[in-house]
This record gives structure tokens, sequence and C-alpha cells, in this order.
């Protein structure tokens, strides 16, 4: 049994209050959680600076506490049953979510409860939860606080801390069921655990959280960053919805910003794993690039801390092994099915479970391929191939070719990479839509190997149209609207109601 909170119920209970509408709602809860991450604050320092710790009744009475969302459906009948993927209800009760950063997901909250608003009848409230904000999530912006000669051990002693006990995914993971007669969650990820992956998506990308975009593109090729980078530096001088970039190593730029490319070439960004790229848009409507860089851990640990943000979507857009005779360099391979050998995901969700392709995502593919390449008819059909990619957690399978051959051969797999399944079961995992376009880089089993002259034409030719494939079909599924893109194959039948 996990151990007691040391906020107590009864003294948060009358702090909530009805909101009228979602946008009230939301100022509350930003105001709340302003007050809490000031009180800690105040309290760190004053500890610091040679004062006393809080005391047991500042924090049973919640002063450091996360604030607390509460939606109560009460139907005179059964509920009605919608079609629509999310904003709805499964069953009538009391959903609750705790919120961290109320004002980075504003527009995401006001839309999830201005659609239960919309269509039943419901009383929302915002209030102080009994889960606490842990210390070191609040450092960031407070430079006063002198952290250097505090001791760790201390300050967890008397400050709320990161308690990886209470943070996990069992609920994404289905393996927390809803119990009669207890609050329901609202959403997949409560605050603790949204905090927990902000704090790693700026430790891994080198960027801000708060930048990243709807539209999330992955790669796994640095020369894909150039070709972004430069693209996006020229859309900035375009008259269209770009802002700026914000680029690994914490840099901006803009349409003033003498030598754009030099400053963002010259940031820190090898310091981070994964460095990230925001082409920055309204309403974080704009185009996030991950250089994930090989391997399913990597690709499992970026989209594990992404979806806490609730993007649109998220695209696989690297190199593969083409697996068949009459494939050239340079052809796409649109994944409509994933043999998963990555591992990494099988405690999470089992590879039996299939991960269906996503038709919106996969009609925005095929035509963003057809609008970049200029190709049609028979010509499209042999540039562009529709089947499983296979993807391992071992670089070097080719070493047990014979085994590796018949499980190909009974597959019918057409390609062959490290990150495409992951990617698209993480985001079947956690409700975030998906799809992968690679391209085939070299044929192992024909004997184009990926050798370094070779590779290097290779790259030069086809990395800017497979790019632009990306971007454009990221341009595509934002015409068609969100509504268009969000399927209902992502949702179990005991679904939180936010998306």
């Amino acid at each position: 049994m996990l151990p007691a909170s040391p906020v107590r119920p009864e003294a948060v209970a009358d702090t909530f209050e009805p909101a009228t509408n979602a946008s009230e709602a939301v100022d509350r809860l930003s105001a709340l959680y302003t007050r809490s991450v000031a009180s800690l604050r105040a309290a760190l320092k004053a500890y610091l600076d040679g004062g006393l710790p809080p005391g047991g009744a500042d924090r049973a009475s919640g002063l450091f506490a996360y604030p607390e969302l509460r939606i109560t459906y009460r139907p005179d009948g059964p509920v009605p049953p919608l079609s629509r993927a999310f904003g709805k209800f499964s069953e009538s009760g009391v959903y609750t979510q705790t919120i961290t950063h109320p004002e980075l997901f504003r527009e995401y909250l006001i839309t999830q409860i201005g659609l239960l608003q919309g269509e039943y009848d419901v009383l929302v409230e915002t209030g102080v939860s009994t889960q606490e904000i842990p210390f070191s999530y609040v450092l960031d912006g407070a430079q006063d606080l002198d952290m250097d000669g505090a001791a760790p051990a201390e300050l967890v002693r008397h400050f709320p801390y990161a308690d990886l006990s209470r943070i996990d995914d069992a609920l994404p993971n289905g393996e927390r069921p809803s119990i009669p007669g207890t609050p329901r969650p609202l959403s997949l990820f409560d605050g603790a655990r949204t905090d927990y992956s902000l704090q790693r998506i700026k430790h891994y990308t080198g960027t801000p959280f708060e930048d990243v975009q709807d539209f999330i593109l992955f790669t796994n090729y640095h020369r894909y960053v150039d070709a972004f980078v430069a693209w996006a530096a020229e859309q900035l001088k375009g008259d269209n919805e770009y802002e700026s970039l914000s680029a690994a190593g914490f840099v901006h730029v803009d349409a003033s910003t003498d030598d754009p490319l030099g400053v963002v070439e010259s940031a820190p960004w090898r310091r981070f794993q994964m460095p990230a790229y925001h082409l920055k848009a309204p309403g974080r409507r704009g185009i996030t690039l991950v250089n994930i860089g090989v391997g399913p851990s990597n690709a499992k640990n970026i989209t594990d801390h992404l979806a806490v943000l609730r993007p649109e979507c998220w695209l696989m857009i690297g190199h593969c092994g083409g697996l068949r005779h009459s494939q050239r360099l340079g052809d796409y391979v649109l994944a409509h099915a994933y043999l998963r050998y990555d591992a990494v995901l099988d405690r999470d969700l089992p590879v039996e479970i299939p991960i269906p392709p996503i038709a919106e995502i996969q009609i925005a593919l095929q035509d963003a391929v057809k609008r970049v390449s200029g190709d049609r008819g028979e010509a499209l059909k042999r540039r562009l191939r529709t089947g499983t990619v296979v993807t391992h957690a071992d670089r070097n399978w080719e070493l047990r070719y014979l085994q590796e051959a018949r499980r190909i051969n009974q597959s019918r797999s057409i390609a062959v990479d490290m990150e495409s399944a992951t990617i698209a079961a993480n985001g079947f995992r956690l409700r975030v839509p998906y799809g992968t376009l690679l391209c085939v880089s070299d044929k192992p089993l024909h004997g184009e190997l990926k050798l370094p002259g070779a590779a290097n034409r290779f790259y030069n030719k086809s990395v800017s149209e497979h790019l632009l494939a990306g971007i454009e079909t990221v341009h595509i599924l934002k015409a068609a609207g969100s509504e268009a893109l969000h399927s209902r194959k992502l949702r179990s039948f005991d679904e939180p109601p936010f998306r």
C-alpha cells in the first residue's frame, strides 16, 4: 500500500468552487497553481537561507498542492451514446484530475471542458487537490534559490518530492480499471506524471517544453535537421502562420534574426541526446522535428514524454532497409502494419495486440508524396510501396540472416528499421495518432549495403524531398481539422473523457 499523502482531504474539501464556463475554470486553476508554486518557492528559500522547514500543518492544508479539476455528471437516465472519439462520458459519476501548468494547457482544457459542457448537464468545479507539487519542478525561474549547498536527503525530508511510487502509466496501459463509487480520471495523465515528462522533454531535446508544437515529425538522421532548419528559416521570411524557430540549445530565431542558420548551428545542440526544433505558430499549430537518433529505446523514451502534451499526431520520417528486390534506393515505404521486435514496449503493450493504421494519416502521407514528388499513376505506385515494416532492437539483425529471412518471408515485411513500430505502438498506447513514411537507404538482403559513397549520394538526393513530404502531410492534416484526425480506434471502452 502506498503511503498516504500529507494533505488532509478534509482540509481542502471546502476549497472547491463551481465554474460557469471553461475559461473561468482554467482561470482559477491557474490562480491556484500560481499560489502553490509561489508558496513552495518561498518555503524553499526560507529554509535554504537558514530558516525552519515548513510545518506539518502547512503541508496538511494543501499549501503546496496541485489544483484539481472536478466534473460531476449525474444524468436522470442512461448516458446517451456519442460516436465521437473523445469529449464524452461512458458512465455517470465524478471525474477528477490534478492539473499542472494550466496556462500551457489552457486551450486544451477549454476545448475538452467545453465539449462536455456542450453535450451534458455537468457541474464543473476547481479546488486544491491532495497531490503535492514536487519541489524539483518549481526551481526554473527561481534564481533566488541557492541549491548548491542543499542536501537532497534533507530537502526530501521536509518538502514534497518526485515520488516514483506514485507516478506510473497504469491508466493508459489499462491496468487501473474504474472502481464503482470512486472518482474516475478526466485524462490519461495527472499533474505529477505530466510534470515528470515536461522536465524530461527539456532535458533530452534542449528546448523549452512550452515550444513543442501539435504536429511532430521524428527522424533518425541529422541531415533531416539541416534540411528542416533551412526550410524553416525560409518560412520565417514568408507570409504564413509561422512566427519563430525554437532550436536545440535553447535558442530562438525569427524573421529579424541576422543569419538564423548560423545562430542555430552554433548553438550547443550536441549536448542533447534528442535535439528538437520547433517551427512555432499561434496555438501551437506549428511543426516540431525531433532527431531521436537510432533505436527503439530513444523512440519510446521521447514519445512517453511528448504524449503528455497531447499532440495532434506524430509521424516517423526516417530511413529503412528495403527488403524487396524491386525496391530502389530513394523509394518510399508507407507502413500499414508493424512487426514488433523492438522489445521495449512488450510489458506495457503485449506484442499480440495489433497496431491499426490511422486512415486519415495514411491518405495524407500518400497525397503528400504525390504532391511533392510529382509522380502519378504507375510512377507513384513504383515509388511508394505500402506494407509491413519490421522494427528490430538489434541493428545487426543481418548476422542472423537465415532465421530473420524466414520471419521476413512469413510476415511479408517490405522494410526494416529500428524505430517505426515503437513510435506507432506508443502512439496507440498513449492515444496519439501516428504514421510512418520511410525512405529506402539500403537493401541488405540484396547486396546493396549502406556504404559511405552510395549513402552520401542517396542522402544528398533524397533527404529534402522526403522531409518536404512529411511537412506537406502536416499541412494536409491541419487543413482537414482535428475532428477528422482523432480516431475512435485509439480509445478503449472505459476511457477518460478528455482526449
